[in-house]
């Protein structure tokens, strides 16, 4: 960020008159370089801003979330029976589910930078609802003369301005006061220059030449001729039906196959290489949204790529949600008394079959779970006497062995 006379700038683009009053939001609107225009809407109609967007919002509107209560021994339990757990697990407001909320407000967040969402209050100032999350290219945020914040955006017409106190407000990269930062704003010339070379492949196939091969004839062929040839290679060789069906040409007539010109071949290769560099903007490994090529996978298990994209992609993006609702939704006296919110990440962590079957064994063997805490992670129901700890004996002191729980060896007796 730098001034330029009485205006503040953000990498050379004019935000508003001055700092206080920076406008966040629009800096993805109308961008213009020597690619063209980038929006949320034209990247969108790229593949892999569409697949990477839809992956990571889509995995964070369906994890579950919970709010629990530390307690002593540095144990967390679920509180159930917290009004704002309702609110966030089951209905949000009286439009959505908790998965249209959250995964329309994290799109908003990888898009724009930021997602907005009102917060509606009943009698004694409790919450009641969330409301449908601002759409963010409507939102203008302030600092008032006071040091706090104002927003400010229309609604169906209608100038709506709320305080601080009022809007839940979950910041991307950058996390300033008045708002993140939107990955389009950092990657617009990358996913500019991907449109161009989209819109001159579709230009390409749309207009150009692309015939497979060409017939050559030893005489010049009259227009009827011409006609009748055209007619029976349509009749006989057309279709996927047809492909692979042998040519049977007449003396005179020869075949040569078309192959791909190099400037196409560069092209082709360019749209691969936009495709990494737009995951690599967003964070989301490549093999997730379906480009495998030269890539490693992170490893040969699904269970490894999964562990990769939550450690590297995820968890920092829930972080900020669980912050952000942590500080604007819950109570001082909800925080002081050690709650917290998290997404349950177990689900994603649970890896196959077999792994899981390792991992309770070893939680079982060595007391760090009861068998009661292994079927609740597979959603089984408690057993009788599942809550007690075991551990296996195989690891006992000598002396254990040779007598009664540490009494005198058995040959003494």
């Amino acid at each position: 960020m730098e001034r330029k006379g009485s205006t503040w700038t953000l990498d050379g683009r004019v935000s508003a008159s001055d700092r206080d009053n920076f406008v966040t939001n629009r800096v993805t609107v109308a961008e213009h370089n020597d690619a063209g225009a980038t929006t949320a809407a034209s990247a969108l109609g790229l593949s892999a801003v569409w697949a990477c967007v839809n992956l990571i919002a889509g995995t964070i509107g369906t994890l579950p979330i919970m709010i629990y209560r530390s307690v002593p021994g540095g144990v967390e339990e679920e509180e159930w029976d917290h009004p704002l757990y309702r609110l966030l697990s089951e209905s949000p407001n009286a439009d959505q589910t908790p998965v249209d909320f959250f995964e329309f407000a994290a799109a908003s967040v990888e898009l724009h930078g930021n997602a907005y969402s009102e917060i509606e209050t009943g009698a004694g100032g409790r919450i009641v609802a969330l409301d449908v999350p601002v759409a963010p290219e409507l939102m203008t945020v302030r600092r008032t003369s006071n040091g706090s914040l104002e927003y400010e955006w229309t609604d169906g017409g209608k100038r709506r301005v709320v305080p601080q106190d009022r809007m839940l407000h979950v910041r991307g990269f950058g996390g300033g006061p008045l708002g993140g930062l939107s990955t389009l704003a950092f990657g617009r010339r990358t996913f500019g220059m991907a449109q161009s070379i989209e819109l001159a492949a579709s230009a390409t196939f749309r207009n150009g030449i692309r015939a497979s091969g060409v017939l050559s004839m030893a005489e010049v062929l009259t227009p009827e001729q011409r006609n009748e040839a055209e007619r029976l290679l349509q009749e006989k060789y057309r279709g996927t039906m047809n492909a692979g069906v042998p040519m049977l040409l007449d003396r005179g007539v020869t075949w040569q196959q078309l192959t791909i010109s190099p400037e196409d071949a560069q092209m082709l290769e360019s749209r691969g290489w936009s495709v990494e560099e737009i995951c690599r903007f967003f964070g989301t490994p490549p093999h997730m949204i379906g480009h495998t090529a030269g890539n490693t996978h992170l490893g040969s298990s699904i269970e490894q790529q999964t562990l990769g994209f939550v450690i590297f992609a995820l968890r920092r993006r829930l972080k900020r949600f669980e912050q952000s609702i942590w500080k604007q939704l819950l109570t001082p006296a909800d925080r002081a008394r050690g709650l917290k919110v998290k997404f349950d990440l177990r689900g994603l962590m649970r890896g196959d079959s077999k792994a899981r079957a390792e991992f309770y064994q070893l939680a079982l063997q060595n007391g760090w779970m009861t068998i009661n805490e292994v079927r609740a992670l597979e959603g089984l129901p408690p057993v009788e006497g599942g809550e007690i700890i075991r551990l296996q004996m195989q690891n006992v002191p000598i002396a254990t062995l040779m007598g009664h729980n540490g009494g005198p060896p058995l040959g003494d007796v």
